[in-house]
């Protein structure tokens, strides 16, 4: 139901200032608040205004419009107070039972598995394994346990089987009118944008902006736009201002401001709480081994030892996801996701409430065969301090990448983004679709990997940091559909004369060369619409 606009300011309000109530800068404010009235300046006759004032010049003022600004890019926008929870999850009941049913499907896999091995769900390390991991924990990766017997949950390929086998129930036979003539894999009727809208929304790309990222833009000469933005961008960071930090990255950001900028969009600022949260988190490790454990162990193994750029980073690679298995903090976003978490009961005890527990503790570790390595192996090239790289990570998964693992009807979702990469295709490369779909190369066969992983593994660093500068500055998703198709646009010569789908990828196999920004632009401000 849609609300009034002032209506949903109004529930908007309340539900930040209900968030940040319990919240530790919460208590600082209150605390530098008290502090300030031993001040001179100031004055019980004007007491109100004085410590605002006061809180406005000593940051604090700066440091709470952050935190409000991070919760409203983050938190939906309000539904209407009658609305049932579950519709803040996902509107549309179809997509909620399609997640429900492929969550069961995992667990489902991951019990038979414990079945199979005869091993717990999770158990107490022995205290000489604890204390033999506490040494170890740096050096993870000289570790080869025999993982052999254990197995990849699901594949990126099972994955969008079950995207293709969505339909709305509402269309009987099928197809709402104005979507029988889309011919892609994805047979739901969503709401995607067009390129004149995304021209509209990613403007700041357009051919006559200055962009990092592109080396011979005609109209400004690159290196005098990179020392300018360089300059524009300390004096951001100076200001410590998350929106216009936000808006600044959309131009892309210099490599030596990139890690204070991203930071400072996602509101991290790594205090000695949570350092602590951080170690607590590590201790957990140390003390319970999950099943899952050795599922990280594998897909890091297989990941990062095959990857020339991310090997050297194994041993973050470790540390970072044994702590989010175990983040109950992170389950706060099931509220606004169309997942729910998976609960296993204590042995004997199945289906009474009070013996459930979630599992993994924080069961957004979502099995998915190394898209998770490959989404926290590109920040370690950032961040090289353990408990910040978490941080950092566990944000960008709770605002970005929890979306290209679950089934919704969001924008940024991954069903809305195969469909917007497969309808840009079918309008703008007509005769290219027809070719690859004739030849039973699905072009959404190839990219669906692309997108799942956020591009992470296929481009070269320097390039997937700078779209993911634009993922942050624009807050949303919908640019690695557009990306998808810009490579296949300019890859279409060589698509026009393969004659099958290993031929067809065989085309799209290396993506390592490939200059993201100059594609980007090309397929949305000089295709023709």
């Amino acid at each position: 139901a849609m609300l009034d606009p002032e209506r949903g300011l109004s529930l908007t309000i309340a539900r930040v200032v209900q968030r940040l109530q319990g919240s530790s800068l919460h208590s600082q404010l209150e605390r530098q608040a008290r502090v300030s009235l031993h001040k001179p300046e100031i004055k019980l006759e004007s007491l109100k205004e004085d410590i605002k004032d006061f809180l406005k010049t000593s940051g604090w003022e700066k440091k709470l419009q952050n935190a409000v600004y991070s919760e409203l890019n983050v938190f939906p926008s309000p539904c209407h107070p009658a609305a049932p929870p579950e519709h803040i999850k996902e509107p549309l009941a179809y997509m909620r039972k399609a997640q429900g049913s492929w969550e069961k499907r995992i667990l489902k896999s991951l019990n038979s598995m414990c079945t199979e091995l005869n091993i717990p769900l999770a158990q107490k390390r022995p205290v000489n394994e604890q204390k033999e991991l506490l040494n170890k924990w740096n050096e993870m990766g000289t570790d080869e346990p025999d993982l052999s017997l254990f197995r990849p949950v699901y594949a990126p390929k099972d994955f969008l089987e079950v995207l293709m086998n969505l339909r709305n129930p509402n269309y009987e036979n099928g197809e709402q009118p104005s979507f029988r003539n889309h011919l892609g894999l994805i047979r739901v009727p969503l709401k995607v944008k067009d390129i004149p809208e995304l021209k509209e929304d990613f403007s700041e790309l357009g051919l006559n902006i200055g962009q990092l990222g592109i080396d011979d833009s005609a109209q400004v000469p690159p290196e005098f736009f990179e020392n300018e933005h360089v300059r524009v961008g300390q004096k951001v960071l100076a200001e410590q201002d998350s929106a216009a930090a936000q808006q600044y990255v959309r131009q892309g950001c210099p490599t030596a401001l990139r890690a204070d900028l991203w930071a400072l969009i996602l509101n991290i600022s790594n205090q000695p709480e949570d350092i602590l949260y951080y170690e607590q988190l590590k201790s957990n490790v140390i003390q319970h081994d999950l099943l899952v454990d050795s599922l990280i162990y594998k897909d890091v193994k297989l990941t990062a030892s095959n990857d020339d750029y991310y090997f050297v980073f194994e041993d973050y690679l470790y540390q970072v996801l044994l702590c989010f298995s175990r983040d109950t903090s992170v389950l706060e976003h099931f509220t606004y996701s169309s997942a729910t978490p998976p609960k296993s009961y204590i042995r004997g005890k199945l289906g009474m409430e009070e013996y459930a527990v979630f599992y993994p503790p924080n069961v957004n570790y979502n099995f998915n065969y190394n898209s998770f390595i490959l989404s926290v192996a590109p920040l370690c090239f950032l961040y090289h301090e353990p408990s910040k790289l978490y941080q950092i990570f566990r944000e960008m998964y709770v605002r970005f990448f929890f979306r290209l693992h679950s089934i919704s009807s969001h924008p940024s979702g991954i069903v809305s983004l195969c469909l917007l990469f497969e309808t840009l295709l079918q309008t703008h490369l007509p005769q290219l679709f027809y070719h690859l779909r004739e030849i039973g190369a699905q072009p959404l066969r190839i990219s669906f990997k692309w997108m799942v992983r956020a591009f992470s593994g296929y481009l070269a660093t320097d390039q997937l940091l700078l779209l993911w500068d634009r993922i942050l500055g624009y807050n949303s998703l919908e640019i690695l559909a557009v990306l998808a198709a810009a490579v296949f646009a300019f890859r279409a010569v060589n698509l026009m004369e393969v004659t099958s789908l290993a031929a067809a990828e065989a085309v799209l196999a290396d993506l390592s060369t490939l200059k993201v920004m100059p594609l980007l632009q090309i397929f949305l401000f000089a295709t023709v619409t």
